[in-house]
């Protein structure tokens, strides 16, 4: 394995014989982390999206729990 830093860039390199499904992993929490570090938003902001997606999925999904 081998890394370094190319102007703004951070390059890996990984030998061939990784798992593919364990490197794509990575890559998505890499990309996870790049998002998460430009979040802009407030804790209370956070909090009141939870609560819409929450409110919106038990609307979707409440039969499925109360018949």
């Amino acid at each position: 394995m081998v890394v370094e830093r190319q102007n703004n860039e951070i390059i890996i390199r990984l030998p061939g014989s990784m798992n593919i499904d364990a490197i794509q992993k990575m890559v998505d929490y890499f990309n996870v982390m790049e998002i998460v570090s430009q979040n802009k938003g407030t804790e209370e902001q956070a909090a009141e999206l939870a609560r819409e997606v929450n409110k919106k999925w038990w609307t979707e999904n409440r039969s499925r729990f109360i018949k």
